[in-house]
């Protein structure tokens, strides 16, 4: 009914009571304000104005009038501004499928990196298994998704980015939680918690291949979140494997070791997986900012050491 134009030119109107004022403030001549004006009231069928020779007053009904159009004048321009940072990839949503805690490591820094460069993007996370996420992301429900590189059957778009180490989850009890290095072999005998869920049966895998055999291996499985894993192995029932961004939660009763194959830390490496077709501007901010913290050093075109 009304356009945006003449909405605040009436509340410029109302702020000077003077058209002539008012009319150079709007870089407009005073009788195409006016004209504005008497429409504005003619389509209402009521005086919004009081014109006399001291100025221009509002009505009652104009007093209304300027309190709605002040409220949709102030809505509408925080929609133009949520539009304009969601096209420059500032605002908007962004959702992301984990496949790893978050709590400590890389994960952890880039998700809070990306809130304090794009605070007006809001960021939907989805955990669940490999195959889920990826069939997710497929259909294009979710943007992009961060998982490991074992397995990932992917076909569309990847980045590489970081490497976690490999870390044993220990009761304080346990004599590997007094070493400051712990090597694969030392885990032979240990009582293993593993989590059916994904990636439990990754690191599952991961143990079993490094230790060459999985006959006389000691595991319990269970169909817990992490943090309930955690707590069984805080109170003595046993050790589990996670990855490093797991670590940043202290759990009572548990202590962390890195795991080594001789002096070197086992590492398991990460990516990035996105479908070409997702032109959402909030997903090409997130791969930059990602593509700038974790360069590509196969990539020629990356940024050489200096």
């Amino acid at each position: 009914m009304f356009e945006l134009r003449e909405l605040r030119w009436a509340i410029v109107a109302s702020q000077c009571r003077s058209l002539r004022q008012a009319a150079a403030i709007l870089n407009i001549r005073q009788s195409t304000l006016s004209r504005c004006l008497q429409d504005l009231e003619y389509r209402v069928g009521i005086d919004l104005f009081e014109r006399t020779q001291a100025g221009t007053f509002l009505t009652p009904a104009g007093q209304e009038l300027i309190r709605a159009a002040q409220c949709i004048i102030d809505d509408a321009d925080r929609t133009f501004s949520r539009l304009k940072l969601r096209r420059r990839g500032m605002g908007g949503d962004l959702s992301i499928g984990l496949y790893t805690a978050l709590s400590a490591g890389n994960l952890h820094a880039t998700l809070a990196d990306h809130h304090r460069r794009f605070p007006d993007v809001e960021i939907h996370l989805v955990d669940g298994p490999r195959r889920h996420l990826l069939s997710d992301l497929a259909a294009g429900i979710i943007d992009t998704v961060i998982l490991t590189t074992e397995g990932a059957a992917w076909n569309d778009q990847t980045l590489p980015l970081w490497s976690e180490r490999v870390v044993v989850a220990l009761p304080d009890r346990h004599p590997l939680a007094a070493q400051p290095l712990v090597q694969w072999s030392d885990l032979r005998e240990a009582h293993f918690l593993f989590n059916q869920r994904e990636p439990g049966p990754e690191f599952e895998h991961l143990l079993v291949t490094k230790l060459g055999y999985q006959d006389g291996l000691w595991i319990t499985r269970h169909d817990v979140a992490l943090d309930r894993l955690l707590g069984l192995v805080g109170i003595g029932l046993g050790a589990t494997l996670v990855g490093e961004g797991a670590t940043g939660a202290a759990f009572t009763g548990v202590t962390y070791r890195v795991v080594h194959e001789e002096s070197r830390p086992t590492r398991i490496n990460f990516i990035a997986c996105w479908r070409l077709a997702n032109s959402n501007p909030t997903l090409a901010s997130f791969l930059a900012m990602l593509r700038e913290r974790y360069p590509d050093l196969a990539d020629p075109s990356a940024p050489a050491d200096t």
